[in-house]
C-alpha cells in the first residue's frame, strides 16, 4: 500500500486493474486505492510478471502492506485467488461484503429477477451514475469481477435500451467531509507542530506578463488560452533552479534538495478539503503545455482519476487563491516538504516607479519556508527571482 500523503496511514483497495499471470512494466496503473481525499490510481514500480495478488478489493491495508508480488524473471508461479489481509489494528473497520457469484443456468427461468453480479466498489458507483446494467456486463477482473475497465467500455459503445434507469449517486455524506478534514487537520498540525516556519511576502509588477500573455493568446480557441496561472507555476519551478534548498524534503534531520520540480498544485475538491497532486517537471515544460497539464490535473482532482505518484512526488506546493478574491495567502508547508509558495489575486494597484506614480497589475506572492532549511535572506532572494523571471515572459 504506497503512502499516498503524509497524513494517510491505510487505505482501501478498491479493484485490481491486473490478473495474475500478466506482464506489467514499470509505471502501468495496476490498481486503484481510496483514501479520506478520494480515489486514486498505484502504479507498478518494477517491470515483471503478476505472481499473486495479496488483497481483495474492499479491504483496508495499512500503508506499506504488501498487496502484490511480482516474480522478477517472468516466470510465473501458478494462479491463486486473492486473498484479504487486513491489519489486525483494522478489525474494527470490517471491509463491505462482496456479493457471490450466481452460477447462469443453461436455461435461466424469465419470472425471477437476477441478483447484481460481483463488481468492485468503483465499477459500481460508476454504472449508477450512468445508467449502466451490470448484469449486461462482462468482468475481465479476478474470478469474473467487473472492473471500472468494463464500465467505461459499455459507456463507450451503444447502451442497451433496456438499461433501467439508476438513480444518481447522492452527494458525499457528512461522515465523507468529516473524514476529509480530519485527514487535513491531521497534515497541518503536524506541519506547525514539527515546521519552524518563517514568513515573506513580495508584490510583483505583472503588467508585462499579461501583456505578452494577451499577444500569445490572440487568435487561440478560449479552451486553449494559457491563463496567468501557468506563467506563474513556470517563473516559480525556474527560480527553484537557482534556489533548490526550496525544492526538496527534510528527511531524517536534514535537507534533501531534489533535482528534478515537480510542482504540487493545491486543489479544492468537491468533498471539501484540499488535495495538493504534482505537476511534474514544471521546469522542462513549455508554458502552454504548463497550461494543459494544470487543466488536467485539476479536472482529474475534482472527477477522481490521479496518479499516486502525483500525490507522492511534489517537491513544493503553490497555493493559488486569486480567483476567490484573496490578496496575500500565507500558506502551511505540506511535510516533508521545506516550502510553499502562496500567490493571491492580480489587480490594479496604485505602483511608483523611477518617481512616478501609476497603476500596474499586481500580484502578491508569498513564501512559508522551513527555517531548519533556509532563512529569510536566501527566502527574499528566492522571491526576487521569480519577479526577474516574470519581467521577461518570452523566456520562460
Amino acid at each position: 500500500m504506497p503512502s499516498l500523503g503524509a497524513d494517510m496511514e491505510y487505505g482501501t483497495l478498491v479493484e485490481w486493474r491486473v490478473n495474475v499471470g500478466d506482464r506489467v512494466r514499470r509505471g502501468q496503473i495496476i490498481a486503484e486505492v481510496e483514501t479520506e481525499k478520494g480515489v486514486f490510481e498505484v502504479e507498478v514500480l518494477a517491470d515483471g510478471m503478476v505472481d499473486e495478488l495479496l488483497v481483495t478489493p474492499g479491504t483496508k491495508a495499512r500503508v506499506s502492506e504488501v498487496l502484490a508480488r511480482l516474480r522478477a524473471d517472468g516466470t510465473a508461479a501458478a494462479p491463486s485467488p486473492p486473498r484479504p489481509s487486513p491489519s489486525p489494528a483494522l478489525a474494527e473497520v470490517p471491509p463491505p461484503p462482496q456479493p457471490t457469484p450466481i452460477p447462469v443456468p443453461a436455461a435461466p427461468p424469465a419470472a425471477p429477477a437476477a441478483r447484481p453480479p460481483r463488481a468492485s466498489p468503483l465499477a459500481r458507483r460508476i454504472a449508477a451514475e450512468r445508467g449502466v446494467d451490470l448484469t449486461k456486463v462482462q468482468g475481465t477482473g479476478a474470478d469474473g469481477t467487473i472492473t471500472k475497465a468494463d464500465v467505461e467500455r459499455v459507456i463507450a459503445g451503444a447502451p442497451s435500451p433496456t438499461a433501467p434507469t439508476v438513480p444518481p449517486v447522492p452527494a458525499p455524506t457528512e461522515e465523507g467531509k468529516r473524514a476529509m478534514r480530519r485527514a487535513v487537520a491531521a497534515a497541518v498540525t503536524r506541519s506547525k507542530r514539527e515546521i519552524p516556519h518563517y514568513y515573506l511576502s513580495a508584490d510583483i509588477d505583472v503588467g508585462r506578463a499579461l501583456a505578452w500573455l494577451a499577444e500569445v493568446n490572440r487568435g487561440r480557441p478560449v479552451a486553449e488560452r494559457i491563463l496567468p496561472a501557468a506563467l506563474l507555476l513556470k517563473s516559480i519551478a525556474l527560480a527553484l533552479r537557482k534556489f533548490p534548498d526550496l525544492n526538496g524534503f527534510w528527511l531524517d534531520g536534514e535537507l534533501r534538495s531534489r533535482p528534478e520540480i515537480h510542482v504540487g498544485v493545491v486543489i479544492s475538491i468537491r468533498t471539501g478539503g484540499l488535495i495538493a497532486p504534482a505537476i511534474h517537471d514544471v521546469d522542462r515544460r513549455p508554458v502552454a503545455d504548463v497550461m494543459q497539464a494544470l487543466r488536467d490535473l485539476v479536472r482529474r482532482a475534482r472527477e477522481g482519476g490521479l496518479r499516486g505518484s502525483e500525490m507522492t512526488d511534489a517537491t513544493i506546493s503553490v497555493s493559488n487563491l486569486g480567483d476567490e478574491g484573496v490578496q496575500t495567502v500565507f500558506g502551511v508547508i505540506y511535510p516533508p516538504q521545506v516550502a510553499l509558495v502562496g500567490l493571491g489575486r492580480i489587480g490594479d494597484r496604485p505602483w511608483a516607479d523611477q518617481g512616478m506614480l501609476d497603476v500596474r497589475p499586481v500580484v502578491t506572492a508569498t513564501l512559508a519556508a522551513d527555517h531548519r532549511a533556509t532563512d529569510g535572506h536566501y527566502g527574499a532572494l528566492f522571491l526576487r527571482e521569480i519577479e526577474r523571471l516574470l519581467q521577461h515572459p518570452e523566456a520562460l
